[in-house]
């Protein structure tokens, strides 16, 4: 049997997609990497972390220490 070419995150799209579920809005993504971070998880990909910032408003540079990243999405939420 051979390995199932697709991610879990690509399953996951895709079931979404079929059950009419839509995808989270940008402050629930930043809430659930708050809350994550909050319980010790560390994101695994900054530009995961800048695209939640962005879609927040924030402009942030792709040099950016993902802590001050993170720091700034903590403050944009606390003004939501």
């Amino acid at each position: 049997m051979s390995p199932n070419p697709l991610s879990k995150r690509t399953l996951l799209w895709l079931k979404s997609q079929l059950t009419g579920r839509k995808p989270p809005s940008p402050e629930q993504r930043a809430k659930d990497l708050i809350t994550a971070v909050d319980a010790g998880g560390l994101p695994l990909h900054p530009a995961r972390v800048n695209d939640i910032a962005r879609q927040l408003g924030l402009e942030v540079s792709s040099r950016a220490p993902m802590p001050e990243t993170i720091e700034r999405i903590r403050q944009a939420l606390a003004r939501c």
